[in-house]
Parts: C-alpha cells; structure tokens; sequence
C-alpha cells in the first residue's frame, strides 16, 4: 500500500525518506515488508505523499495499528457545528445555485435554486445517492442542456479521471468510464477549446426554455478536517456569468 501511495504521487523511494527524515532504506524495508513501522511513522509518510484521510486508516490497520480519524454521518450530533455552517453558506448563496457533495459526487445538501438543474430529469436519475457528475453530464439530464457540452465535457472528464488517480477510488474510475460512454447524437465531441481574447472562464451555458443561463462554479473544503466524512465533503457554488443569467434567478 505505501508503494501504491508512493507511486500514485510520483514520489522516489529516496524523496520520501528525505522528506521524512529516515533513510530510503528504511523505506524499501517497510515496502517489502522486511521491517515494520510505528504508528507515528505511519502517520507521518501518510502525511508526506497526502493520502486521504480514508485511506490513512486504512493504512494504520494494514500496519496493526487501529484506525485514527473518525467517520461520522453528517447528521450525527457531534456535526452540528458542520451542519451550521453549511446551512449558513447554502442559504447566504440564494437566489443562485449551491450544493454539497461527497467524494464520490453524490449529492449531501443543497439549496432551493438547485432545482433548476433538477427540471425534467428523469425520476432513475433522482433516486439516492443523487450523483451530480452524473446529472452534469447524463444526456436526459444537464448533458442534453449544456449548448457548449463538449467543453465542459472534457473538463469534468478531465477532473474525474485526474481525482481518481490521485485518490485510487475505484468507483471514481468507474464513474469516469460511465460518463465517458454517454452518447450525444449530433453533437461533435472532439472539439479542442480554444479560449477567445475576452474569456476568463469556462461557463456552462445552459439552455433554459427560451432563455440561456451562463454560469460558472467555484469549490470549497474544509480547511483542517480531521474527519473522514468532513475531509470528503465539497460546497460547490455557481454564480452568475453575466447580468441576463443573474437576472433569470433573481
């Protein structure tokens, strides 16, 4: 597993131990099993290559060692401190679009004007654990909305694949693929974007009735987690790219 961890980040076996304070052959030793580490070594390789805190206990019971970080539901009573706040931001970012995901960008928290998104998508596509990529990009939902699908398309493609890989979550990988396979009869995929002189962001241009809503999205986590469910979560909020589309949600 260290390895696995090593090599995911790109990391030399001598790198490591430098940044560790041991010796690489320390290193190779508890890659091959001919010596085993401390709870605290553990802990401080985890915190070298940036391994989820997921997959840190995991590491810690493949070690021998019990599990460190705690994984709470969202709902349970020592998250309220969590859950206020983000009810604070959900609401404070009406009329627009904002929501609350988990690692695997199923759906925790929105708020009222997510909605919108939720418009003539199909009932299969609803039911729990709602998947917002799979919303995004799925051709009955969003995918079939979006007048700039392959742009955005590609970046979330992109985003998926580049977060499976740094996290080794095979159902990311597997989510990636699915969305990957989705088919959009006349629509030309393979379109490189090619930003003009004015642009500063990719927007998502969404038709909506006769109207055309141009947003674009910013995300944010948890500064200093030390729960697993707290260190997944991410509020993603969409503003507004121009006053038409402000206007429309007002």
């Amino acid at each position: 597993m260290l390895r696995s961890w090593r090599q995911r980040r790109r990391v030399s076996q001598l790198d490591l131990a430098i940044e560790a304070e041991v010796s690489a052959r320390h290193i190779s030793f508890l890659e091959t099993g001919r010596a085993r580490p401390s709870r605290e070594m553990v802990m401080k390789l985890s915190e070298e290559l940036d391994v989820p805190l997921r997959h840190r206990n995991r590491l810690l019971v493949a070690a021998g060692f019990a599990p460190v970080f705690r994984e709470r539901e969202v709902r349970a009573p020592e998250m309220e401190v969590v859950r206020q706040a983000l009810d604070k931001i959900l609401a404070g970012h009406e009329p627009y679009p904002a929501l609350v995901v988990d690692a695997g960008w199923n759906l925790v928290a929105a708020n009222s004007a997510v909605a919108m998104f939720m418009d003539g998508v199909p009932e299969e596509l609803l039911q729990e654990p709602v998947n917002v990529m799979r919303l995004s990009l799925h051709p009955q939902a969003l995918g079939g909305k979006l007048l700039n699908l392959a742009e955005v398309r590609a970046y979330l493609l992109a985003q998926l694949r580049r977060q499976a890989d740094a996290s080794g979550d095979g159902q990311l990988a597997e989510l990636h693929d699915e969305l990957a396979g989705y088919t959009y009869p006349g629509v030309q995929l393979n379109v490189a974007h090619v930003p003009g002189p004015g642009d500063i962001l990719l927007p998502l241009r969404i038709r909506n009735g006769d109207q055309v809503l141009s947003m674009f999205t910013t995300i944010a986590t948890f500064g200093t987690p030390l729960d697993v469910t707290v260190s997944e979560l991410a509020i993603e909020t969409f503003w507004p790219a121009d006053e038409q589309t402000a206007a429309a949600f007002r």
